[in-house]
Formats: C-alpha cells, sequence, structure tokens
C-alpha cells in the first residue's frame, strides 16, 4: 500500500493507477478555466494547459451495459471533477497533520465509565491513551442531563462508528464522551446494541465546557477533539471548528460529515440528501 498522499492506489488485487503531477495540473487548470469562463485572464497553470499540444488522456476504459455518449461525457466531466476533489482534500489533509500542538489540557479529566465487571469506575484523560497509541480522538456526543433523549444525528453518527471503532483503535485511542450519568448513556448504548464504543460520562467534570462540547448555557454540542500525547504533556490539537465557521447557503456546517457514512451515501443518489429528512432513533 502506497503512503498517505500517493497518487499510486492498490488495494490488494486492484490494478495501480498512477496519475501524475502533470495530468492532475491540467485537470485542475481545466476546471479553473471553465469556472472563470471565457473572459477575465486565465490563471498560469491554465495558460500552460491550454497551450500544451499533447491530447487529452483518457481517464480510463471501463464502460457500463447501454451508457450513451452523452452519459460517458458528463460522467467524464464529473470525474475530473471527483479527482480534483481528491487531490483537494488530501492537500487540506496533509496541511492539518502539520499543524503545530494546541494548549495543554488544563487538568487530567476524570470521566465515568462502566467496567468490564460492571461497575462504575473513574478514568482520567490520560488513561485513554494505550501504550504505543499517543493520539486521542474525542467525540462529543449530544446527550445532556437535561435532554429527553439523545441527539439523532449524533446517534447516525455512532451507529456507524461502532462498527469501526475496533480498526480505528489500532491506530489512534477513540472515545466518545458524554454529559449525563454514565448509567443512562450505557442505557442507550444497550439499546442501539453499541459493545465496541469507549462510552464515557463527563458529568463530574468540565471538559464539554474547555473543549465546547456545550455552550456557556449548557447545551449540548457535537464537537470532535483530538489529543497528542507528549513528553511535555497531553496537548490538544485539533477541533472540527468548521461547526463555528460560516456556511454556505442552505448547508449546515458539515463538520464531521467526513466521517459520518449517511450523508456521503446519499451524495451519490440522484435524490441527494434532500432539504427535510434527517435520521430517526427509531423507525
Amino acid at each position: 500500500m502506497a503512503e498517505a498522499g500517493s497518487r499510486m492506489d492498490v488495494c490488494e488485487h486492484d490494478v495501480p493507477i498512477d496519475y501524475n503531477d502533470e495530468f492532475l495540473e491540467t485537470i485542475m487548470a481545466k476546471k479553473q478555466t471553465q469556472a472563470k469562463g471565457r473572459t477575465g485572464t486565465p490563471t498560469k497553470s491554465a495558460r500552460t494547459a491550454r497551450a500544451s499540444s499533447k491530447p487529452s488522456k483518457t481517464l480510463h476504459t471501463v464502460r457500463f451495459p447501454g451508457e450513451s455518449a452523452g452519459y460517458r461525457s458528463a460522467r467524464n466531466s464529473l470525474l475530473e471533477d471527483e479527482m480534483a476533489l481528491r487531490a483537494q482534500i488530501e492537500k487540506v489533509a496533509a496541511k492539518r497533520r502539520k499543524l503545530p500542538l494546541g494548549g495543554k489540557i488544563p487538568e487530567n479529566y476524570l470521566f465515568d465509565e462502566i467496567g468490564a465487571d460492571g461497575s462504575v469506575r473513574q478514568v482520567r484523560l490520560s488513561d485513554l491513551f494505550a501504550p504505543g497509541r499517543d493520539t486521542l480522538i474525542v467525540y462529543s456526543y449530544m446527550f445532556g442531563p437535561k435532554m429527553a433523549a439523545p441527539c439523532v444525528s449524533c446517534t447516525s453518527i455512532l451507529d456507524g462508528l461502532e462498527g469501526q471503532s475496533d480498526h480505528v483503535n489500532q491506530r489512534v485511542n477513540f472515545a466518545v464522551v458524554a454529559k449525563s450519568p454514565i448509567d443512562r448513556i450505557m442505557t442507550v448504548a444497550r439499546d442501539r446494541g453499541w459493545r465496541r464504543l469507549r462510552l464515557l460520562s463527563s458529568a463530574a467534570n468540565t471538559y464539554n465546557r474547555d473543549y465546547h462540547g456545550e455552550n456557556e448555557n449548557e447545551d449540548q454540542r457535537p464537537s470532535l477533539n483530538v489529543f497528542v500525547k507528549k513528553n511535555s504533556g497531553i496537548h490538544h490539537f485539533y477541533h472540527s471548528e468548521l461547526l463555528f465557521a460560516p456556511s454556505e447557503k442552505g448547508q449546515d456546517g458539515r463538520h464531521v460529515d467526513m466521517f459520518w457514512p449517511l450523508w456521503n451515501l446519499f451524495d451519490v443518489t440522484p435524490e441527494g440528501r434532500g432539504t427535510n429528512w434527517y435520521p430517526r432513533l427509531s423507525y
């Protein structure tokens, strides 16, 4: 398997496809030119791509039963956008990985969880780091003590992460924190069949407030935080701050969409995400 950021994709029996820098640069330049239109000054990349006398490369030779030339033309155009998006996603991920350390945690928070024997035990944030794994992802589950039921969107996210948590924990540590008492959290977990997620209660500490899992009115927020352990101590590294940034018209923050399978599946359908459907706790 190629290193992250490589343009050589191999998945066991797949044939490697190498998209070189020139090819991706040409695609990006073409899209920039199309977006700018025929007027205006094209970018340097666009001028370079347009001046090239080389014929455009075929993206691939795979075809599907009954497809028309019109379909293939539209799909190829979309594919170029998807390739540009893929490159942009990796560019952003690389920039994220290079973030400097954030501040040290103000205290070694003490959480409640249910131990293997079924009794309540207390664990500190530092205890969430397994030997050899110095990164911790913490998702703030919107389920406060004043809420009659947990957030349906957060619950949908955790339904998906339940199946992935064993894989995630092979490389980093992952935990879910909610402000409700631990017994209340575990009742939801049993009802939903969650067995793999590490679930913690922050009812007796200020973690939610400090790391924006709630606001000043104790309204819960769906925050994702990343912490790293260094010789100097435990530092904050990342928060899903798109939650607080301005959104495009007709969209919410989409700050955790990258690891929420639901909407990504809808995005590949003709119906899309829609405007008036949301997940429910039961159907």
